[in-house]
């Protein structure tokens, strides 16, 4: 199972249409570092969104491919595209700059009119990803009928998108089953949190196929909010798969780094880290000062501290306990 982050693309809508250059390298930074290497950036509405007359951004699509030069390298990053803006110069240009991918969108049941957009990012020598945007007005079955055209006509990876949050985790799996079984390339779920079930949704849609989940970062995004990268992660671990990221760094670059960030934008993260690995690790809120205590004395991660104990003793760990584990941890550094 792979995380495809969006937060500097969806998560843009929280600050208007795009983040700055500074907050897109930093976040480009925490993600790579967290072994996070699917990503999309750039305008919130995609590539040529200005050049349509879209809202206005802080920064250009020329200078956003720019700014991401020292990273193309390091992971998979691409934009969104909106079928109707496509533009060959500019698809071009992503090509030129080391771009991995455009994801392609338009509404599900309008396929057939983002024939040339993905005509023109293949042209171009990019991935033609592609988002069906307000899956659910259409019927499961015409769902997965639409992406057998979407194959054929040469998109390479399909996001099953929740644009209103409003699917049901039933819905979710119904929708991803569907789809999976009708094509042979990879396809991903998009969440939002209007309804308080992007999580759920996501993990209904992992046990019915998904290939991958696009999440953001403290959940950043359009509305209420999409699946957040760290809570997938956290959810995948629970089940055992997607070890590979670096979780406890993650964390940390939330917690240090983009939490006090977003906050002077006037964003404020709703499950915070510790909340976070309180619920990943069966720990009571209520030991948490004595976790902090002991992390505190033994220079130890109290977020590992407080996993590890759990693992022996998510009831009543004592200070016996959490010190032999805090140990533990100290020599194995």
């Amino acid at each position: 199972m792979e995380i495809m982050d969006c937060t500097l693309r969806d998560g843009a809508n929280i600050v208007g249409a795009g983040f700055s250059a500074d907050i897109t390298r930093m976040v480009l930074e925490g993600l790579i570092d967290s072994h996070i290497k699917t990503i999309e950036m750039g305008h919130c509405t995609g590539l040529g969104s200005l050049k349509a007359g879209g809202k206005p951004c802080p920064v250009t699509d020329e200078e956003y491919l720019d700014c991401v030069q020292p990273y193309v390298q390091q992971a998979h990053i691409g934009m969104f595209q909106a079928a109707e803006n496509i533009d060959e110069e500019l698809a071009a240009l992503a090509a030129s700059k080391g771009l991995s991918f455009l994801r392609v969108g338009a509404n599900a049941g309008d396929g057939n009119k983002a024939k040339r957009a993905v005509q023109i990012v293949r042209d171009a020598g990019l991935e033609a990803k592609y988002s069906l945007m307000k899956a659910y007005v259409c019927t499961p079955d015409a769902l997965a009928e639409e992406a057998c055209l979407l194959e054929h006509i040469g998109v390479q990876s399909i996001t099953i998108m929740d644009s209103a949050g409003y699917m049901f985790p039933e819905q979710a799996a119904a929708y991803t089953r569907k789809v999976v079984g009708a094509v042979s390339i990879p396809v991903g779920f998009h969440g939002h949190s209007n309804l308080g079930l992007a999580m759920a949704n996501g993990l209904a849609a992992m046990q019915a196929g998904a290939s991958y989940i696009d999440c953001g970062l403290m959940g950043m995004a359009r509305s209420a909010g999409n699946i957040t990268t760290e809570g997938a992660i956290a959810i995948l671990r629970r089940k055992g798969t997607a070890l590979g990221y670096d979780f406890y760094k993650l964390l940390r670059f939330i917690e240090q780094t983009l939490m006090p960030a977003m906050e002077q934008k006037g964003y404020h993260n709703p499950v915070k880290p510790l909340d976070l690995i309180l619920g990943y690790s069966g720990c009571h809120s209520s030991f948490v000062p004595l976790y902090q205590k002991i992390a505190a004395e033994k220079h130890v991660n109290p977020y590992e501290l407080i996993v590890e104990t759990s693992a022996q003793n998510q009831k009543n760990p004592t200070k016996e306990l959490i010190e032999e584990v805090a140990d533990t941890l100290c020599a194995e550094r």
